[in-house]
């Protein structure tokens, strides 16, 4: 790889389009002073990307436009192009010559481009990179470089080392994931206090979402069962009034149908009475014997007119059959007619095979004519016209989508110019935003932590008083639910000992459970002890229990009765266990008394199994648990737990509820104010954490839009130079593809006229063939009906010539009997057709006596079976129209109860509905198809619906909204904790290629120095003979960011400062560090602007040993004033220029043999 062609137009001197042809070795650039061989340089650095005016020797970029003489005028943009022979294919593009251009305009335009194809400045620094080539262009040794790399810092030097050694991306990677680690941990900060403002809110609403989620799964519950039962009674009423309905129209049926039956029964017994009363007894014994005697004669008739039919026939059997000649004569006669008419169609046939003859010959000489005409067939058209309209239709696209992207670049270009513009406006308002946030910092963050103790204390109060809110919400909740299960099992004791019913009686105390009071935790024993008396009634004396159990009987309720002043005497408890008795007290002494009556004998122990003991142990005694297992002489009961529902445990669960309700409305109001007091933290705190915030974003921004700002600029200026270039290459295209379909549509009607021409003839020569075999297959289908017809004649004559020879010779054979017995067979012919009319006649007329017989023989029985039957028939029908009259009554009589009950179920069901939609919000057809849920072992729907109504009591009221509100609480806590973990991971990932970055970068620049340091050496060793020189890290242990310092003392001298060197001695020493980075990390060209000019004779000598080393190694270009530079050169480059005029160049390729060696 080197440089092969450079070529300037309007650069700085060059005005004209000046192109310096170069090869691989070494090119002396030479001239006079101010004659502008520098440029040059200049051009080369320009080309590849130089961005800073300083870096070409210029105050602004402009600057490097020819700014005209006295003679010529200005110009208006500057162009350089360097030509890049990529033969070695260093650059990772696949061409062999490679071109750079770049153009500046005096309006600021800028454009660059890879082989004429526009392109960005970063895609030229990218394509250069990997050859060695970077954004710093160290190949490049300007004028006054020598001094800056002796006088810059030892991280400029080190800055060297890196863009030879390629470190360069790695450090643009690295800045590049610093910045999003940056962005990332603001984020982190962000999402954290979100994420602890979240969980904050979180925790009291999550028991409030509990207690929403419990209720509305009862809700749901209760309705669904509330629709299920509903659903089951409309249809269990639908199938009553179905069945009703039912019943009544088959009553009614059955009534039409009995009245229908009346009526005929009673048309029936009128019928017969009458048939009976007209039925009477003919007398057919005349006709009878008449009859009789006629068939008798007849028969014997028909006997004898058979006898003379025999006799006929025997004399005609002695015969010879006449018939049978005259058959034959008239076979004979027919055959010969038909041998007649075969004859005439066989005549007939031939005209019709001349003609089918004819017409076959000319057929034959049609179809060879055609085949002659049409031998070679029609060509398929060539589809040129088709590929035609396909390429006409592709450029056409092309060229509208060029027309549509021409216009989107116009646009995109002026776009691109309103945006510099806004981008040159807007730097000093960011600088001016960056320097007052910095000035209102400090104070912002001491606010922000104030705000932020007070807030954690706020949030402190307040938890301790939602947490007492919430404590004194339960205990209130647990004593309501308390209070109305206590009454609710109360109201269900006194339900069952019939109080309602017995409360007007004097004399009633109440129910047991009314009138005592029991220990806590005693309340399930104390049950279980007294059994079936809970649900008494206690009454002062034996009239009033008389009075109520008359009450009870009354009413037919059911219920017990305790009557006091029955003492009985104490009884002693077993000496076990605590008495029962103990902890149950009354106010009345009387109920005292009837308690030591109730529980005397009654004790509780600890568990069951002690009980099981004591109950073996003493039989007469009741042993009970507190959790109201009982073993009594009754039998032995477990796990039937008590309610402790007493009228004094009523009472006091009451005055608990008031107590909790006075501090539960202590605790919201303490809650209530500690609320406010967080919220006023909470708001002090981010507003100050929002002005800091904002005041960190702002200065954030400001120094991120300074950053962007420059970075855009030179985007901007790239784009254009892009965008135009392909303006100007969309032009060409558009030209191109129109006058392409200029030349297609001129010829495109030839070639369809020509395709059009070609599918006519195909359709000719199609139809004649068409036609020739229509033809063909017609004669064929004559000259097969023909040869049928033939067949057929030829088989039938032989038939009928066979038939005749037969005929004849049987006539032959009969012709000597015909005459002989004509006579006699006339005779008998007339004789037995006489016999068989008289037989005809006698035959009908004896089946007319035989018909006539049985006609009166069926009559006479007939009239004899009627009058039985009829009799029998009357009677029966009597006796069913008196069934039928029965049946009638009993069903008038049902129909009657059915309109009752159809009725009744009507407005059942009518209420039924009603009620449905009013309370459930629901059709009856929903409510019927409601399914049952699922519902706990052994429970009905009824009794779930009971529990459920009973727990919804006990819950109380509820916030509907918290459910609502947790699930969005919850869902932006999941989200916020999925963001975090994200956060936290791209922390890890960012921090593991930063890391790796690094150590990419140590290992790369150790290496390279480790190279350098060593060539730097032995560089410096030849060109100070007896010197030394070193390379040395400032700060060895840390390689990312060590600098680089240069020791050189040349021999016989001892100074530590470079600034204590002489000028030569400087330039050399620098030349060693520059040479010996290119040998260590080579590039494929070099570039030095009088780097020689301060050297003696000696020292420029060694330089020119330098320049043998690296001639083979890499391309040299050096601008010059030394003769002995110029002699060592391959190919010499005279810069001039004219007075007023321009550069020029001209070159001289200069041979081996003139060429000056250089010796050490």
């Amino acid at each position: 790889m080197f440089l092969k062609a450079l070529t300037l137009k309007g650069f700085k001197s060059f005005a004209d389009a000046t192109t310096l042809e170069l090869e691989p070795g070494v090119t002396v650039v030479v001239g006079p002073n101010g004659s502008g061989k520098s440029n040059v340089v200049d051009a080369i650095a320009w080309v590849l990307g130089a961005q800073a005016p300083s870096l070409v020797r210029s105050q602004k970029m402009d600057d490097v436009i020819f700014a005209g003489t006295d003679k010529r005028p200005a110009l208006g943009r500057a162009e350089v192009s360097l030509t890049i022979d990529n033969t070695a294919k260093m650059l990772p593009i696949d061409f062999t010559e490679v071109t750079i251009s770049r153009t500046l305009f005096r309006t600021g335009e800028s454009e660059y481009a890879i082989n004429g194809v526009g392109c960005r400045l970063l895609d030229i620094q990218e394509l250069l990179s990997d050859a060695g080539v970077g954004r710093q262009q160290h190949v490049i040794v300007s004028q006054g470089h020598i001094d800056e790399v002796l006088n810059s810092r030892p991280e400029d030097r080190r800055a060297i080392i890196e863009e030879a050694a390629g470190v360069l991306k790695f450090r643009r990677r690295k800045e590049k994931a610093e910045r999003r680690l940056n962005a990332t941990e603001a984020n982190l900060t962000r999402v954290q206090d979100l994420l602890r403002e979240v969980r904050r809110q979180l925790r009291p609403l999550e028991k409030q979402a509990d207690a929403a989620r419990r209720h509305g799964s009862l809700v749901s519950e209760l309705q669904q069962l509330r629709l299920y039962a509903a659903g089951r009674e409309l249809t269990q009423l639908k199938d009553r009034r179905r069945d009703a309905a039912d019943k009544k129209a088959a009553l009614a049926q059955q009534q039409n149908d009995i009245k229908g039956e009346l009526a005929r029964l009673d048309t029936a017994v009128l019928g017969a009475e009458a048939t009976l009363t007209a039925q009477g007894g003919d007398d057919l014994g005349d006709s009878l014997v008449r009859y009789e005697a006629l068939r008798e004669k007849a028969r014997g008739l028909a006997a004898l007119l058979t006898e003379r039919q025999r006799g006929i026939e025997r004399d005609r059997s002695a015969f010879v059959d006449q018939a049978v000649v005259a058959s034959l004569e008239a076979e004979h006669a027919r055959v010969r007619a038909e041998l007649d008419r075969v004859a005439t169609d066989e005549a007939s046939l031939a005209p019709e095979a001349a003609a089918l003859h004819e017409a076959e010959l000319a057929l034959l000489a049609e179809r060879n004519q055609f085949e002659a005409e049409w031998a070679d067939g029609v060509a398929p058209p060539s589809g040129q016209a088709a590929e035609m309209r396909g390429e006409l239709g592709a450029l056409r696209a092309s060229i509208e989508r060029s027309e549509r992207e021409a216009s989107q670049l116009a646009g995109k270009v002026t776009g691109l110019n309103e945006s510099n513009e806004m981008l040159t406006s807007g730097r000093d308002t960011h600088v001016s935003a960056i320097q007052t946030g910095e000035a209102a910092e400090a104070s912002l963050v001491a606010g922000v932590d104030e705000a932020e103790a007070a807030e954690l204390a706020a949030e402190r109060d307040h938890a301790s008083a939602v947490e007492a809110v919430t404590t004194a919400e339960r205990e209130l909740n647990a004593g309501q639910a308390r209070v109305e299960a206590l009454a609710l099992a109360l109201d269900e004791a006194q339900t069952r000992a019939g109080v309602e019913r017995l409360a007007e009686l004097d004399g009633v105390l109440g129910t047991l459970l009314d009138l005592i009071s029991v220990d806590a935790g005693y309340e399930s024993a104390f049950e279980a002890a007294a059994g079936d008396a809970l649900s008494s009634v206690v009454v002062d004396g034996v009239w009033s229990a008389n009075a109520a159990l008359q009450a009870l009987r009354d009413g037919e309720l059911t219920g017990s009765i305790l009557t006091l002043g029955l003492d009985a005497g104490p009884v002693a408890p077993p000496p076990v266990g605590d008495a029962v008795r103990n902890h149950v007290r009354a106010a009345n002494p009387e109920v005292e008394s009837l308690l030591d009556r109730l529980l005397g004998d009654a004790v509780v122990v600890d568990d069951w199994q002690q009980a099981v003991d004591t109950a073996l142990a003493h039989p007469g005694a009741v042993v009970v648990t507190p959790g109201g297992d009982r073993f009594g002489r009754t039998g032995w009961r477990v796990g039937q737990a008590g309610s402790g529902a007493t009228g004094a445990a009523l009472a006091e669960a009451e005055a608990a509820v008031v107590a909790a309700t006075a501090t539960l409305e202590q605790a919201r109001a303490a809650e209530q104010s500690a609320a406010t007091a967080h919220t006023q933290a909470i708001q002090m705190h981010a507003g100050r954490s929002g002005q800091l915030d904002r005041n960190d974003e702002v200065m954030q921004r400001a120094a991120e839009a300074l950053a962007r700002l420059d970075a855009q600029a030179r985007d901007l200026a790239v784009e254009r130079e892009a965008l135009e270039a392909r303006q100007v290459e969309l032009a060409d295209r558009r030209d191109r593809e129109s006058a392409r379909v200029a030349e297609l549509e001129a010829q495109l009607p030839q070639l369809e006229a020509d395709e059009d021409e070609s599918m006519a003839r195909a359709r000719l020569m199609g139809e004649m063939r068409a036609e020739i075999e229509e033809r063909a297959a017609s004669v064929g289908a004559r000259r097969t009906d023909i040869e049928v017809r033939t067949a057929g004649i030829a088989e039938r004559r032989q038939g009928l010539e066979r038939r005749l020879t037969e005929l004849e010779e049987r006539l032959e054979r009969n012709a000597a009997e015909r005459e002989a017995v004509e006579a006699k067979r006339v005779a008998l012919d007339r004789k037995e057709g006489l016999t068989q009319r008289l037989a005809v006649v006698v035959d009908q007329r004896l089946t007319v006596i035989e018909s006539e017989l049985s006609v009166l023989r069926a009559r006479r029985q007939k009239q004899s079976e009627a009058a039985q039957a009829i009799a029998t028939e009357l009677d029966g029908l009597r006796r069913e129209r008196g069934a039928a009259e029965r049946r009638y009554a009993e069903l008038r009589e049902l129909a009657s109860r059915a309109d009752v009950e159809e009725a009744e179920v009507r407005m059942r069901l009518e209420a039924a509905v009603e009620t449905t939609r009013r309370e459930l919000d629901t059709e009856p057809h929903g409510a019927m198809k409601a399914l049952c849920p699922e519902l706990p072992p052994g429970t009905t729907a009824p009794a779930r619906i009971r529990e459920l109504e009973r727990e919804l009591k006990i819950m109380g009221p509820i916030n509907p909204l918290a459910l609502e509100e947790y699930d969005e609480l919850q869902e932006r806590h999941e989200f916020l904790q999925g963001q975090l973990d994200d956060i936290k991971s791209s922390r890890r990932d960012l921090s593991k290629v930063i890391k790796a970055i690094d150590e990419e970068i140590v290992n790369v620049f150790a290496s390279a120095f480790a190279d350098v340091a060593d060539n730097f050496e032995q560089l410096f060793d030849s060109l100070f003979p007896g010197g030394r020189g070193r390379l040395k890290l400032t700060d060895p242990e840390n390689l990312l960011g060590t600098g680089l310092e240069i020791e050189a003392k040349p021999s016989g001298k001892n100074v530590k400062k470079l600034s204590l060197l002489s000028g030569g001695e400087r330039t050399l020493t620098a030349m060693a560090f520059l040479f010996a980075v290119f040998r260590s990390r080579p590039s494929p060209f070099y570039v030095m602007d009088e780097v020689e000019a301060a050297l003696d004779d000696v020292n420029l000598h060694r330089f020119l040993g330098l320049v043998q080393e690296f001639r083979n190694e890499a391309q040299l270009l050096i601008v010059s004033h030394q003769k002995r530079t110029m002699e060592a050169g391959d190919c010499l480059y005279g810069i001039t220029m004219q007075p007023g005029g321009s550069s020029r160049a001209v070159s001289e390729k200069v041979g081996a043999s003139e060429r000056t060696p250089v010796t050490a």
